[in-house]
């Protein structure tokens, strides 16, 4: 949800439609900030149906990114989580909920080659990087805001 485009706009504009989710996908995408020992990792859910992004989290690769990504998820009262085989979501997602594959994470998947095109800092192999959390956060987020949130104000 953007917060900020929210406290922009006039009170009666403020109203928030949360739709259900039948299944999403969930996965992280590695980048770095100064140098590759310094790692940051996208964590995002989208709808497995529509490809939507729902919420997404920029973190270090911890259990704690995901319970904020959880969290932020829950809204959206998800039936089904499509994973891959990292410990974490077999950890705290629910065995009965969860589906551990690739078969299932095509459109994430899809998703992070057009991140990595798109946004050189999630490159994998590149001279163009952010020299703080914040500046590399703030990159991201504004791209996903901007191109997965709509295009408002």
């Amino acid at each position: 949800m953007n917060t900020a485009l929210l406290r922009q706009r006039q009170p009666d504009d403020q109203a928030i439609l949360v739709v259900q989710v039948e299944a999403a996908e969930m996965d992280e995408m590695w980048s770095f900030v100064q140098s590759k020992k310094q790692q940051r990792w996208l964590w995002h859910a989208i709808d497995h149906k529509s490809g939507k992004v729902l919420a997404y989290v920029l973190a270090t690769h911890e259990d704690a990114a995901l319970k904020q990504l959880q969290q932020l998820s829950a809204p959206f009262s998800i039936q089904q989580f499509y994973t891959d085989g990292w410990e974490a979501y077999q950890r705290l997602l629910d065995e009965q909920q969860h589906t551990i594959g690739k078969g299932n994470t095509q459109r994430i998947e899809r998703k992070h080659l057009t991140l990595r095109t798109r946004i050189k800092r999630l490159a994998r192999k590149t001279i163009c990087f952010s020299k703080t959390e914040e500046m590399h956060d703030a990159v991201i987020g504004l791209f996903i805001n901007r191109y997965e949130f709509g295009r408002a104000v």
